[in-house]
């Protein structure tokens, strides 16, 4: 006697497809956050750099938001300490960047807040 086995690799795929569906959308958010983190850190580099040439914070502002190509820009964060006033050459200076990463991943979204700050600062010395 032989058994029907045609909807079995049907149920098979039926169940498995979903989580690797969850698999490869968590992969991409994982790379994107990645590529985001790495793109804020040399934007604050390179942000630094320019307040180290004794720029005004709205010159520095202007160039950051320039610089950073994620999303929408004016969800971009930007701290400068101490600010134009008080920097003065031969003190540091540094340039704190943040950025709110939405999650595609349904489960992903649920354990980390609605909206994920990705962060990066430098400090370097005003010449």
């Amino acid at each position: 006697m032989k058994k029907d086995e045609r909807g079995q690799s049907m149920v098979e795929t039926a169940l498995l497809l979903p989580i690797f569906l969850l698999l490869l959308v968590g992969i991409i958010d994982f790379g994107k956050v990645t590529y985001s983190y790495a793109h804020l850190h040399m934007a604050a580099q390179e942000t630094v750099r320019v307040a180290s040439f004794g720029e005004s914070d709205t010159a520095i502002k202007a160039f950051a938001q320039n610089y950073v190509h994620l999303g929408d820009k004016t969800k971009l964060q930007i701290e400068i300490t101490p600010n134009d006033i008080t920097r003065k050459s031969g003190e540091y200076v540094t340039v704190k960047l943040r950025y709110p990463y939405q999650f595609i991943t349904p489960l992903i979204s649920k354990i980390f807040p609605s909206s994920f700050m990705i962060e990066s600062d430098s400090t370097i010395r005003v010449e």
